[in-house]
């Protein structure tokens, strides 16, 4: 994502780094954040779009990462604090950019930011499908909010 978003960060993830995340070096080793970047954009697909795989209304369908960029900017030691947070950039016809960031609940500093593109896809025909207007219209909700939506009443 090349152009600054102006669309606010929503908390998306709550993480701790445990001992046996880190690497020989006493890091947090590279392919947990990919995990802990993964776990949070379940989140962020619930919030904007309410996808969650085992509600009906998404039988069939799913999301795939086409593209993920990383950028490490701090160390992460066992036993800190994680929060990541996200944010909507380009909403496609078939898919979304998404940024992340992970900060050190510590000290504040971002430790790591992830640049995604995700399309919405067709399990069955394994193809990306295009969005629909009323997800288009949840992510637009979305991106005004400040915050995460409290439930699933609330779609």
């Amino acid at each position: 994502m090349t152009e600054e978003s102006t669309t606010a960060w929503h908390t998306v993830y709550y993480g701790f780094v445990h001992p046996w995340h880190c690497d020989v070096m006493g890091h947090l080793n590279t392919r947990h954040y990919l995990a802990m970047f993964d776990d949070a954009s379940y989140q962020l697909l619930f919030e904007a779009f309410g996808y969650a795989g085992g509600l009906p209304e998404w039988d069939g369908l799913g999301w795939a990462d086409v593209h993920n960029a990383i950028d490490y900017k701090a160390e992460l030691n066992a036993g800190e604090l994680i929060l990541v947070q996200a944010r909507l950039g380009r909403v496609g016809n078939k898919s979304v950019s998404v940024e992340y960031q992970m900060i050190n609940r510590g000290s504040g500093e971002v430790a790591a930011t992830m640049s995604a593109t995700i399309a919405h896809f067709d399990l069955k025909a394994r193809k990306a499908i295009p969005l629909s207007d009323q997800m288009k219209e949840r992510a637009s909700r979305f991106d005004s909010q400040s915050g995460v939506s409290k439930s699933r009443q609330e779609r």
